[in-house]
């Protein structure tokens, strides 16, 4: 086996700075994050097309989503924390949580209007909020993080609905 893609160095992100420097940090490191995802597969491999069976499903992608939007913009900005409506396990949801999918829709709605309210009202200025993840990072950071957050996941929100009904797209 040859691997078509033998190594990927990743850039360190920046985790402060202007919008044009944290823009191209990150637009780079999923640049390389792509690279890396191919890393040591050969040809062959590289176009394999079936998408494995996952546990994962659309409304645990919510429930995260609505956790992330929770823990970077109230947790990590030191603002109060909105409890979700649903049980949590060791800091995340219970995946066996029976929450009905209406009361978690509307939590991860609810959770993306908290974060509107505390980021219109968050200056993009160069002070540094710690987080355990990545350490002292900026807020410019975390709105970043934030982008890179959904765009995985409404990545994988597109495989997991083409599974369910065919449906593909944007």
């Amino acid at each position: 086996m040859t691997a078509v893609v033998a190594h990927v160095d990743r850039p360190v992100r920046l985790l402060a700075g202007s919008e044009r420097d944290m823009l191209r940090s990150t637009l780079d490191y999923h640049r390389a994050t792509l690279l890396w995802k191919c890393e040591g597969l050969d040809d062959d491999q590289l176009r394999l097309r079936a998408v494995p069976a996952s546990t994962l499903t659309l409304l645990d992608l919510m429930r995260h989503a609505a956790g992330a939007e929770r823990h970077w913009f109230q947790r990590v900005l030191g603002r109060p924390l909105v409890e979700p409506v649903y049980e949590w396990l060791d800091g995340w949801y219970h995946p066996d949580d029976p929450a009905p999918a209406r009361a978690v829709v509307d939590d991860f709605l609810l959770a993306c209007d908290e974060s509107r309210a505390i980021t219109a009202m968050q200056p993009f200025d160069d002070e540094l909020h710690d987080n355990d993840e990545f350490g002292p990072a900026s807020f410019r950071f975390i709105a970043v993080h934030m982008i890179e957050e959904y765009a995985r996941h409404c990545g994988h929100a597109d495989l997991l609905r083409e599974s369910i009904d065919g449906v593909v797209g944007e």
